[in-house]
């Protein structure tokens, strides 16, 4: 398993910016896929952003062409960059890690990081 560390949580204003950064414990291209997802109250969790490994990226329709999903190899670690945000972005982040051993997949998720926006 995974260990995740995620960290650049807060509160900002609507249009403002945050970046999210989620570090893994193990070299990151010895994991499938990561991704970014987040459960505001009352709803269920949903999926962010996601990035195979050396592959495709994947955005929420509601995210698409305000958040950036990267990784930086050097520190084994998979940023997200929101830009535009909105009140309804409110919600607490989780970073998620997929490993494929012995043909299953086996998540890993961090401990999640509260985002705010609101004036």
């Amino acid at each position: 398993q995974v260990q995740l560390v995620e960290s650049g949580g807060g509160l900002v204003q609507p249009g403002g910016s945050l970046r999210l950064s989620c570090t893994a414990s193990i070299n990151i291209f010895s994991i499938y896929r990561m991704g970014w997802y987040r459960q505001a109250p009352g709803k269920q969790r949903e999926s962010v952003a996601t990035i195979i490994i050396g592959g495709n990226t994947n955005y929420a329709d509601s995210v698409r062409g305000r958040f950036t999903i990267s990784i930086d190899n050097a520190k084994n670690t998979v940023n997200l960059q929101m830009n535009s945000l909105k009140p309804e972005d409110t919600a607490v982040y989780y970073c998620n890690a997929d490993l494929v051993l012995s043909a299953a997949v086996v998540s890993s998720w961090g401990q999640g990081t509260q985002v705010t926006v609101s004036s």
